[in-house]
């Protein structure tokens, strides 16, 4: 008996040691169903909790004991494998919202615990079907810019649209993060027209030194995806952020959508700041397709490049 218990007394200390405090994730307002809110509530908050017991032990997640779908396993694992994460606050409270398929949550501080510091703190965005069962887990875009989308009154006048253009937009650059082949394999069509620019020096035929120039590179989605693979496998850790984000709808294809965007790229070895225009085309909204992943630096000779500069939908024929 007393082996008994003091094996208990064992394990309980164990847990406390290697264990870190509970995450507690509340949903103040933007849903009335007690059940199905407790059940979302529950699920994030095994979920931060987990990471950050796991983080602790220096050990793999156990998604035994975490309520969510094979979908945000799998989201989940890829960013932990990556970019392991935890949430340092003890307690969340957030605003539920409604969308076409359920529920999303938005804005959970995350902190990428292996992330240089000016690159540690992200938030994440849960998406929930009707039923309160969590779908899906990526890094989010700013609040700010997500509002100011959601609430433009420009050329986008379908909140859900709007709405669905954000979501992919986000799991897009989770992605990279995830180092996510088989997504970027699905998300580019396969005549995807890929365009990198980089500042070339050059040199006159008698040796004098002339002005850089930028130089765009056009590569198919098997060049472009082969090259990322090799990037994939030389870093551990891939970062990239969104801002600056704009979203067009074309004047006469509703359903195709040009989305500008500063981004942020950083990798063990590498980084650099651009803007990236996507040209997203959503007839099929379950399976959108970019047709368009254009990159070009945001500074040349030492100066910002102006927005007329910037690569946009009105340089491509639809």
């Amino acid at each position: 008996m007393k082996k008994i218990i003091w094996s208990i007394v064992l394990l309980l200390t164990n847990i406390y040691v290697w264990g870190s405090e509970p995450v507690s994730i509340i949903l103040a307002d933007g849903i009335d169903n007690s059940t199905i809110k407790a059940k979302m509530e529950q699920a994030m908050s095994a979920l931060f909790t987990e990471t950050g017991s796991a983080w602790e032990a220096k050990r793999n997640l156990n998604y035994a004991i975490l309520n969510i779908s094979e979908d945000a396993k799998t989201d989940v694992s890829g960013l932990w494998e990556n970019s392991p994460f935890i949430c340092e606050e003890t307690e969340v409270v957030q605003h539920c919202l409604t969308t076409s398929t359920g529920y999303q949550v938005r804005n959970i501080p995350l902190e990428l615990v292996e992330a240089d510091e000016d690159d540690k703190y992200h938030e994440a965005v849960i998406n929930f079907d009707r039923n309160g069962n969590m779908k899906s887990f990526h890094l989010s875009i700013s609040n700010n810019l997500y509002m100011d989308i959601i609430k433009s009154n420009m050329e986008l006048t379908d909140l859900r649209r709007r709405q669905l253009i954000l979501d992919w937009t986000e799991q897009f650059r989770t992605a990279y993060n995830q180092k996510d082949i088989k997504f970027l394999e699905a998300i580019f069509s396969d005549d995807a027209l890929i365009i990198t620019g980089r500042v070339v020096e050059r040199n006159s035929s008698d040796g004098v030194k002339l002005p850089p120039k930028v130089e765009l590179i056009k590569k198919t989605k098997r060049e472009y995806l082969d090259k990322l693979i090799i990037t994939f496998n030389a870093n551990k850790h891939i970062r990239v952020t969104f801002d600056e984000i704009e979203v067009m709808m074309h004047p006469i294809s509703k359903d195709v959508y040009g989305v500008s965007l500063h981004q942020g790229y950083t990798s063990d070895k590498y980084h650099d700041d651009g803007y990236l225009f996507l040209l997203w085309d959503f007839k099929d909204e379950d399976h959108p397709q970019i047709h368009v992943r254009a990159w070009q630096p945001d500074s040349f000779n030492g100066k910002k490049i102006t927005k007329k500069q910037r690569i946009s939908l009105k340089d491509f024929d639809i």
